[in-house]
């Protein structure tokens, strides 16, 4: 029952999100953030597939346009396949990468959704390596069965699959169109972070 409601929740969220990305808007980026997108090298696979359905659906209509009642039964599952490919396009669209100052927040549309404190960041390293068997211990959010960025933890953090189940990670492989630049930055917040002088205790009374 639980992943019924949650797989629910998901369709709502992807349907919110098609308006989302219609309004070219982007949820949770606060002010001052710096985004990192992914989702423009499954863009041409995503339009093509809707492309498809959508001749299909024209098919059917040619097909039963003399069943006008059967095709009103069919029509809205056309309907929903089309909006079901553009949603699952426009949530990586509208869900990028986000890194804050002390924070990288790591998402791959509805399925992946993971904060990273940077103090727990060993190190950053650009690579790019194609998808391959998942390993304990690793995550890996690949775009066109490749990723671009590698992440090294000093510690697990812990991840929630799409069915609820935690995953604790110390790799985290993500894709980025800007992968230089997400290195960059990230290190510049990992050198501060490194860097920074602890504060000077109290003196005693």
């Amino acid at each position: 029952m639980r992943v019924l409601r949650r797989g629910v929740a998901n369709e709502g969220r992807r349907l919110g999100d098609l308006w989302m990305w219609a309004a070219r808007r982007r949820h949770a980026v606060p002010a001052g953030a710096e985004v990192f997108a992914y989702a423009r090298e499954q863009a041409a696979l995503m339009y093509a597939m809707t492309f498809v359905y959508f001749v299909e659906a024209f098919g059917v209509w040619v097909l039963l346009r003399d069943a006008p009642s059967l095709h009103r039964i069919v029509l809205p599952f056309d309907v929903y396949t089309v909006l079901l490919v553009l949603g699952a396009h426009a949530v990586c669209v509208t869900r990028p990468h986000v890194l804050c100052a002390d924070t990288l927040r790591v998402r791959r549309g509805l399925r992946v959704d993971l904060s990273i404190p940077v103090t727990l960041i060993a190190a950053v390293q650009r690579e790019n390596r194609f998808s391959h068997p998942a390993r304990e211990g690793e995550l890996d959010l690949d775009v066109g069965a490749r990723t671009s960025v590698t992440l090294e933890l000093t510690g697990p953090v812990t991840h929630f699959t799409a069915f609820g189940r935690a995953r604790e990670v110390t790799v985290v492989r993500l894709h980025a169109e800007e992968p230089d630049r997400l290195v960059r930055l990230l290190g510049q917040r990992l050198t501060r972070a490194r860097t920074e002088p602890s504060p000077v205790p109290d003196r005693p009374v």
